[in-house]
């Protein structure tokens, strides 16, 4: 396991424009203890390291990894969303911005996207007020769509696939948008409308 650093906390310290003696006050301890972190004298105790990271304006997770992010997605444009998938669980975690996300143990990283091609192919119609999506791709217990989500400039939806299921999805239409295809082995494809 992965634990927070003194180089982090003076980095992180220092981008907030803290002196040591500031950032000891937001947390109620002495300027002489950071000082012992940032020269690697000593270690926070687990106890106060989400004070720590409060104080240096990051997640717990980014401070204990040492990579943090800054979200510059101020719009909040659901087609500017960043998607991050657990290889192990295949959880699906969205974010209007920059992350850092773990699962299973691990750090996830955001997922690139990929222009279909004829393996990952999203066909879309329309039936009636809806997109009728349909992809022909294998669906076995090894090789699978995980997920297909429909991205409008307000609205994101997501639906789960599992295997041996067959590609059919249907999305209420809501103007132009994106569409994605999740392939377990292949990674994220879109397609855009």
């Amino acid at each position: 396991m992965a634990y927070v650093t003194g180089k982090t906390i003076k980095e992180l310290r220092e981008k907030c424009n803290l002196t040591q003696k500031e950032l000891a006050d937001k947390i109620n301890l002495s300027d002489k203890t950071i000082s012992k972190w940032e020269t690697g004298r000593g270690l926070p105790d687990i106890g106060i390291i989400e004070d720590l990271a409060k104080a240096l304006g990051v997640s717990i997770a980014e401070l204990l990894t040492g990579d943090y992010k800054k979200n510059d997605n101020q719009s909040a444009n659901m087609r500017k969303m960043n998607i991050y998938i657990c290889p192990i669980c295949g959880n699906i975690i969205t974010a209007l911005g920059k992350g850092s996300f773990s699962c299973c143990g691990i750090n996830l990283i955001e997922q690139e996207t990929e222009e279909c091609d004829d393996e990952h192919l999203i066909q879309l119609d329309s039936v009636e007020d809806e997109h009728l999506v349909t992809i022909n791709h294998p669906m076995s217990k090894k090789h699978y769509i995980s997920f297909v989500a429909y991205i409008t400039p307000g609205c994101a939806e997501i639906t789960k696939l599992y295997p041996e299921q067959d590609i059919v999805v249907r999305f209420k239409r809501k103007g132009h948008g994106v569409f994605y295809a999740y392939c377990n082995k292949h990674g994220l494809f879109k397609k855009v409308k």
